[in-house]
């Protein structure tokens, strides 16, 4: 018989997931504006409102992450867009300050996880020579979102005010938990429309016990292992750098290149639409090197290369006086340091097997800590310096580190 494609099906609609999610995440930083203006927040509460997301986020992704390894990502990735869409929706009705902050906690609450549960979903539905590419495809769709929702949120605004945007924007969430827990199988053989010759395709090339985790989870083992150590090490410091280029980068294109207003637009867009290129091709590449050069050397030198190039790259924007050309270095900085996400969570699931999630879970943490203390390292280095040089050099640095960890990391360390 034939083989099917259901597992390409499968990645369409987690990055149709991975396209909502951000389409929702980045909403909150296009209406801040309209949104500070309602509630009369200074910049500084603001940026609190921001980081009550963050901090939910990295506080229930390793237990949203454990929880999935138990029971499956269907039931659970239906929770979580079903919980994040409605607090979506809920961000609407806030009324004073101290409502926008509990909303904003919880929807971070509701979204924490679901990155690790679309690793656990790719370790159960794609063979290990094809993981990196279905990664690199699925964060595609998160940068697209990233890079398109401000266009579409400046033209709905001319029609909607923010309110109406956040009702729109979460009420999408709910069709697709829908659709997708009533057509998605946690793994290949329990889906009806799975031919043999797929499910053969998948099961040579997929880790044993990729199934679900029934026995305890050894925590201490798992957590301290030095393979995980220095993925999370890596991962603090390209989730710093990512945050930068969506949080800071606008301000200092402005305030130290001095681009107009239409020229900004542009620029500032650019890292997120050179990364979803990256994603894709690193993606590619890890695998090809993968089946060419064996599993270590194809997730450490994409992970290593990567990250050194976006340390010089970015170490290089601040040096040139050409401010386009300043400009065009950084966002190639942003996607160097992107075109490890398949190497990186492709690891996770190299490494975890039936504890994929709280692997890829304890990664993604620790990114979470890179990405609070990035704006505030940030705003703190560019007022005691007066330099907006000097936070990207040390974002720079930290790339240049986060590549040195790659050579303590062994995907062939299976768990």
């Amino acid at each position: 018989m034939k083989p099917t494609g259901v597992r390409y099906a499968v990645l369409g609609v987690a990055t149709a997931n991975a396209f909502l999610l951000y389409l929702d995440r980045i909403c909150m930083n296009q209406a801040a504006k309209p949104i500070r203006t309602a509630f009369g927040l200074t910049n500084e509460e603001m940026s609190y409102v921001h980081m009550a997301f963050t901090l939910a986020y990295g506080l229930f992704e390793i237990p949203t992450g454990w929880w999935a390894d138990r029971i499956g990502s269907r039931r659970v990735l239906t929770r979580i867009v079903t919980w994040w869409s409605a607090f979506t929706m809920l961000t609407a009705a806030a009324f004073n300050y101290p409502v926008l902050l509990v909303t904003r906690f919880l929807f971070g609450v509701g979204e924490a996880g679901a990155w690790p549960n679309v690793a656990i979903t790719f370790s159960r539905w794609f063979p290990l020579s094809e993981r990196g590419t279905a990664q690199g495809i699925f964060f595609m769709g998160a940068h697209l979102g990233g890079g398109l929702t401000p266009l579409l949120v400046t033209a709905l605004s001319q029609y909607f005010e923010w309110r109406a945007l956040f009702l729109l924007f979460g009420s999408v969430g709910f069709l697709w938990a829908f659709a997708w827990y009533r057509w998605f199988r946690d793994c290949p053989e329990e889906h009806p429309s799975v031919s043999p010759g797929e499910l053969a395709h998948i099961q040579r090339g997929r880790v044993v016990g990729s199934g679900h985790h029934v026995g305890r989870t050894e925590w201490c083992r798992i957590l301290g292992r030095r393979t995980v150590v220095f993925l999370c090490l890596m991962y603090f410091t390209q989730v710093y750098g990512f945050y930068l280029f969506i949080t800071w980068l606008p301000s200092y294109l402005r305030d130290s290149r001095g681009f107009s207003a239409l020229t900004l637009g542009i620029l500032a867009g650019l890292p997120l639409v050179l990364s979803a290129i990256a994603d894709v091709l690193g993606g590619i590449t890890t695998d090809s090197m993968v089946k060419r050069f064996g599993l270590r050397t194809g997730r450490v030198v994409i992970g290593a290369g990567s990250l050194g190039a976006a340390g010089l790259f970015m170490i290089a924007g601040t040096f040139v006086n050409n401010p386009v050309l300043a400009a065009v270095l950084i966002a190639l900085a942003a996607a160097s340091s992107n075109f490890l996400l398949g190497a990186a969570w492709g690891t996770c699931v190299d490494i975890g097997g039936s504890q994929s999630g709280v692997v890829s879970a304890a990664m993604n943490t620790a990114g979470q800590a890179g990405g609070i203390l990035s704006p505030i390292v940030l705003g703190y280095v560019v007022q005691h310096f007066s330099n907006w040089s000097a936070p990207l050099y040390v974002t720079g640095a930290l790339y240049l580190l986060g590549a040195a960890c790659w050579f303590w990391i062994d995907p062939t360390d299976k768990i």
